[in-house]
């Protein structure tokens, strides 16, 4: 099928050529139909995403026994995944229902910006949550002194301050591009290695900068994260008996998948990217698995394993059927 003509912008200055909008294809080899109806999944995902997401961070609001580094970090990564979602999904469902593919051009930009940063703060809460147990499990008395409340704001701050400085760049780097050829950006939403590729002058910059975040942010959190839970496992192992052991590595499950969901697909998607070649089905379905799933898998495996959210869910319901 044809591609339709994209308007193009010329930079004041004429060096540089711009689309007026890119062209967003959703899931490729997928027809219409089949598209208007994953919307509703979609939907139902960002409303339990939101709800999910909602509740945990009002519960842990509201409980002031949940006023600890583990659910603070929590009220975090609840956060930025409300966010998260809120920046993708209805985009997503638009396309779906509607199949109009525009997304202006900043806008596109600006998603992307969004959408990389905030990964970058979940990668570093993850972090941050790792080193809470790390703390908790191997110095247990020395707990409440090392991340103390100050502490955690710090981290929060440090954590969000780390997402937007590494990320800022990106917008300006693609500017700096002209896009002369296809404006076809073959995902349901804009990310700096896919919108890199539609440029037909010389990406280097971007390409080296853009492995050079992946490679200190990501990279670096996931090693230490890793390096983390060596030590805890070495401690649990150490443990005198075996419920103690299981006790204490119980606390880690729900971090565990939490990090599973988020850097597993996260790893995938850069090795298939770094491969080169077309944006393939895997591409995509990589990058979706990677944005949609961890706000609505967090909050559902944060609420059945943290006897302390579900205790307080429970209540919540039981209260409105009375």
């Amino acid at each position: 099928m044809p591609q339709p003509l994209v308007p193009l912008i010329a930079t004041p200055n004429g060096s540089l050529v711009h689309p007026a909008y890119f062209l967003l294809v959703g899931i490729p080899g997928l027809g219409s139909k089949i598209h208007f109806w994953l919307a509703f999944p979609l939907c139902f995902m960002y409303a339990v995403a939101t709800l999910g997401n909602l509740a945990i961070i009002f519960i842990i609001r509201v409980e002031r026994r949940l006023h600890e580094p583990m659910y603070l970090f929590l009220a975090m990564l609840s956060t930025i995944d409300l966010v998260l979602s809120s920046v993708t999904m209805p985009k997503m469902a638009s396309l779906f229902l509607t199949g109009i593919q525009e997304i202006e051009f900043n806008i596109c930009l600006t998603q992307m910006f969004l959408i990389h940063a905030l990964s970058a703060m979940e990668s570093a809460v993850l972090l941050a949550m790792a080193f809470d147990r790390f703390v908790a499990i191997c110095y247990p008395l020395r707990h409440a002194s090392v991340l103390t409340g100050t502490t955690v704001a710090k981290i929060g701050l440090a954590s969000l301050a780390r997402g937007f400085v590494f990320f800022f760049p990106l917008p300006f780097l693609l500017k700096r591009l002209s896009y002369c050829q296809t404006h076809t950006v073959t995902h349901s939403f804009c990310l700096h290695q896919d919108i890199m590729k539609l440029s037909c002058t010389d990406t280097k910059v971007n390409v080296v900068y853009g492995l050079f975040i992946i490679l200190s942010v990501m990279g670096v959190d996931s090693l230490f994260i890793g390096f983390s839970y060596i030590l805890i496992l070495r401690a649990v192992l150490e443990l005198s008996t075996r419920g103690a052991a299981l006790k204490a590595f119980n606390t880690c499950i729900s971090h565990l998948c939490a990090v599973l969901v988020f850097y597993v697909p996260l790893i995938g998607l850069s090795v298939v990217h770094r491969l080169g070649g077309p944006t393939s089905l895997v591409h995509v379905v990589m990058a979706n698995i990677y944005l949609l799933l961890p706000p609505v898998v967090n909050p559902i495996v944060y609420g059945a394993k943290t006897k302390e959210i579900r205790s307080r869910v429970i209540r919540m319901f039981s209260q409105d059927g009375r």
